[in-house]
């Protein structure tokens, strides 16, 4: 293209003026810092911010656990302890996991969700929150972690703890001592409530208990995340709309959306559709997803609700054993039959449900009843469609979460976040960068009340990944599950490196989120 002379200056004033414009602000923000002394430089890198807009090149500067400038750094002026190249490589916001598992404290700790590049997980799902909530959080503040931890309030758990244990119709006084229970707990800086519907004894609860609950999460301005009441395919939209009914008081999300069984991306688009039509008439409702086609989840799914507690097992055995037989073949052929449950816990951790028939040379369905029986293993389920979830997971409103944790037999809680990166966006181009790190950052910080994170910005905390996107890697299997994700150079948590060149360092940096 022939640039006329005009047209030449023209330009080279726009270089001028943003040259003049670029170096005074650093210079000008320099004047407001009487010390100029900083912890870290990440200079020459590609910001992706977080927001979804384009990348773009600038240097990144942190003071303690906080980032203070974003742009063009002279270092020349500044005092820095420790500068780091980022040239050709991208720099993002930490990853926040939505919907996590497991105890920080255990002793695997949380690096295989470091390692992925989650800087920040949430705990408490599926109804159920640690034992001493209290104690649990204060020691957690005393030890640190791997990476920061928030929880959720367990709705199950407050049905134990309150003494309605199994009851499907809870007393008012017993609504009351749920509700006590569950003020006091958020106010303590949980997030929100998590229901599990489809586990023991969240399957028990009636409309009435969860609207009661909901108006006491919308009072103190939280959130409620649902593990819905049935995931199949034929009775998703009826559990989905369940949850809906309960954001007419507080935000809800959906967890981990799927439609087990369900086939292709117009069925994705019909559950998607029905979220939308709920915001538009004033529902604040948001959903996560993870990246795999088989859930993982415990055993007693497969069963009935008659035979599990506060039923008697051996009873139901004894008294019932054909019909459950019956059922428990015609639950498994419908998940895809018995080579589609892999077990993920001892003894029988590895082999699927067929190969545990073939060599105890019975049927599938006594395997289940004699040697597993309800709550004696956790399995990987076969059950979902790769496109039905591929348009959840590109969907704008869609956030990324794993379900997944350090001693899950699932690539999941090793892989997700990785996984996004190299399949997602390096493979397959179906997520631009820009997007996919936004789902994985800034959305889900917004969703969760996560206001000091989730965005490179000055004043967010410095949760930040340093990575070149080719070199991440998946390395989890769900034959090898236990495999840390590859290709996160530099992590940063609250300021300080928590991983670097592929080693992750012992330092336990990340905090516990409270939310007030």
């Amino acid at each position: 293209m022939r640039l006329y002379p005009l047209q030449v200056l023209a330009l080279l004033l726009c270089t001028l003026t943003a040259c003049a414009q670029n170096e005074p602000s650093f210079k000008a923000f320099l004047k407001t810092q009487p010390n100029k002394t900083f912890d870290v430089l990440i200079a020459n890198g590609q910001v992706v911010d977080g927001t979804g807009r384009k990348a773009y090149r600038a240097d990144v500067l942190v003071r303690e656990d906080t980032i203070a400038f974003i742009g063009a750094v002279d270092a020349s002026l500044v005092k820095v302890q420790r500068v780091m190249d980022a040239k050709g490589k991208v720099v993002t916001p930490g990853f926040i996991d939505t919907h996590a598992h497991g105890d920080p404290m255990g002793k695997k700790g949380f690096q295989n969700f470091l390692a992925m590049g989650a800087t920040t997980v949430i705990l408490g799902q599926d109804g159920s929150h640690p034992e001493n909530l209290k104690t649990w959080m204060q020691r957690l503040d005393q030890t640190g972690a791997d990476v920061n931890v928030a929880t959720f309030v367990g709705h199950g758990t407050l049905r134990m703890e309150s003494g309605v244990k199994f009851d499907s119709l809870p007393t008012p006084a017993q609504l009351e001592k749920m509700g006590q229970l569950l003020r006091e707990q958020l106010e303590m800086g949980c997030l929100g409530l998590s229901t599990g519907l489809e586990y023991i004894p969240g399957m028990y609860a009636p409309t009435y208990e969860l609207e009661h609950l909901a108006k006491i999460v919308g009072e103190k301005g939280k959130l409620i995340t649902s593990h819905v009441r049935n995931e199949d395919n034929d009775a998703v939209e009826a559990s989905l709309e369940e949850l809906l009914v309960q954001g007419k008081y507080c935000p809800v999300h959906v967890s981990h959306i799927k439609a087990v069984f369900g086939k292709g991306r117009e069925r994705a688009e019909q559950l998607l559709a029905q979220l939308e039509r709920a915001r538009q008439r004033g529902i604040n409702v948001t959903a996560d997803v993870y990246p795999y086609t088989a859930s993982f989840t415990g055993i007693s799914i497969l069963f009935p609700e008659w035979a599990l507690p506060p039923n008697n097992f051996d009873q139901v055995v004894a008294t019932r054993r054909e019909e459950l037989e019956t059922y428990l073949r015609n639950r498994v052929n419908k998940r895809n039959g018995p080579q589609a449950t892999l077990i993920g816990t001892a003894p029988f951790a590895g082999k699927t449900l067929a190969q545990l028939a073939q060599e105890k040379k019975k049927p599938f369905e006594d395997v289940l009843i004699d040697n597993i029986k309800p709550g004696g293993a956790s399995a990987a389920y076969f059950v979902m469609d790769e496109a039905l979830q591929a348009r959840f997971i590109t969907d704008s409103t869609t956030m990324i979460c794993s379900d997944g944790g350090p001693d899950m037999r699932h690539p999941r809680g090793y892989g997700t976040f990785a996984r996004i990166i190299e399949e997602y966006v390096v493979k397959t181009n179906q997520l631009p960068m820009e997007q996919a790190i936004r789902k994985m950052t800034s959305l889900s910080a917004k969703t969760m009340g996560l206001t000091d994170r989730g965005e490179l910005a000055v004043g967010k905390k410095a949760d930040i990944l340093v990575f070149d996107p080719g070199k991440v890697h998946e390395t989890t299997t769900y034959e090898s599950p236990f495999q840390l994700a590859t290709g996160f150079e530099t992590i940063l948590i609250n300021g300080k490196v928590s991983l670097e060149k592929g080693k992750i360092f012992p330092a336990k940096n990340g905090r516990l989120f409270r939310k007030k």
